[in-house]
């Protein structure tokens, strides 16, 4: 599967990680690394102390490339950024916001500037101000999300755009990687699936609770505040819901989400806790290795193919 996102990332698989805040830790990111495909540390709102250890870790447990997720609205972006260029991670994703002012330095170190986006006006403006790549997110991630499903704004991105577009959203087995290139994606970034891995530093509670989640499991919370999130359903979420409904203000829906993540994430708290994760949890029954994960996904490819051919014919 040596195509433009494997050429342009010097990975062997098309297969990147989603860059889970507080989850996608130098464990992950390596283990995802070794086994051919693209790790991404989760920056969130880490400090660049944080950071800087995090990424001299991923480097002591690999030597194949890795990211660094940005999350432009953090409070430390600009100090978060100059570790990146100080320790020159070959990759860097985006997300809420643009990255234009960071791209000449990144640039110049050699890295790949890959945004997330969820839409297809975002998708142009950023092709032309020189970023690599694009993920096109849809609305079936886990964590923040936007408003298009993955089936319909894959496509309407790849045809907008001469750059590589990576999908994400929704992909889970062989059969979601295969339908993401039929849509017109050079690769995929998954992330809920390597919640449930070996490797990943999640706490058991998290991953069971992802195990155990169905079809419908999950829940929009946050729409109100214009910081739509996807989550497990909870104690969590009622009482949240419960505070729109009475027009709660801003200010007290973030305060009340405010931390939820690292409770759920490290402590184990699932009903207290903000269990983010994609629909595709219901898709998840087991906890397999990392290696494991993506073997499966790209060994299930021919057969894929092998079954739409018969279908078609």
């Amino acid at each position: 599967m040596n195509n433009k996102i494997c050429q342009l990332l010097n990975i062997k698989y098309p297969i990147l990680q989603g860059g889970m805040a507080w989850i996608a830790t130098a464990e992950l990111v390596a283990a995802v690394s070794n086994a051919g495909g693209l790790g991404v540390i989760g920056a969130g709102h880490m400090p660049p102390d944080a950071l800087r250890k995090e990424i001299q870790k991923t480097k002591a447990l690999t030597t194949k490339p890795f990211g660094v997720n940005i999350m432009l609205m953090s409070p430390y972006v600009k100090e978060v950024m100059q570790v990146v260029i100080e320790e020159r991670v070959p990759v860097v994703t985006t997300g809420a916001g643009n990255p234009g002012e960071y791209i000449p330095a990144l640039k110049e170190i050699g890295s790949k500037v890959i945004p997330v986006v969820a839409s297809v006006a975002l998708a142009k403006r950023l092709e032309r101000i020189g970023v690599d790549a694009l993920i096109a997110e849809g609305m079936e991630s886990g964590g923040h999300v936007g408003e298009i499903t993955t089936m319909a704004l894959v496509p309407q991105i790849a045809d907008a755009v001469s750059i590589p577009v990576i999908a994400a959203g929704g992909i889970a087995d062989s059969r979601g990687v295969v339908a993401a290139l039929a849509l017109g994606a050079q690769g995929v970034q998954i992330g809920s699936r390597f919640v449930a891995s070996q490797e990943c530093i999640a706490h058991e509670k998290y991953k069971q609770a992802v195990i155990k989640a169905k079809d419908r499991s999950t829940v929009v919370t946050g729409v109100s505040t214009g910081h739509p999130v996807r989550v497990i359903a909870n104690k969590l979420t009622r009482e949240y819901s419960e505070m729109e409904k009475r027009g709660a203000s801003v200010e007290e829906l973030e305060n009340l989400g405010a931390g939820k993540l690292r409770i759920a994430a490290h402590e184990g708290d699932v009903d207290y806790g903000s269990v983010m994760i994609g629909q595709i949890a219901g898709m998840i029954d087991c906890i397999k290795t990392v290696d494991d994960i993506i073997q499966d996904l790209i060994s299930g490819i021919p057969q894929v193919m092998t079954d739409i051919k018969n279908i078609v014919e």
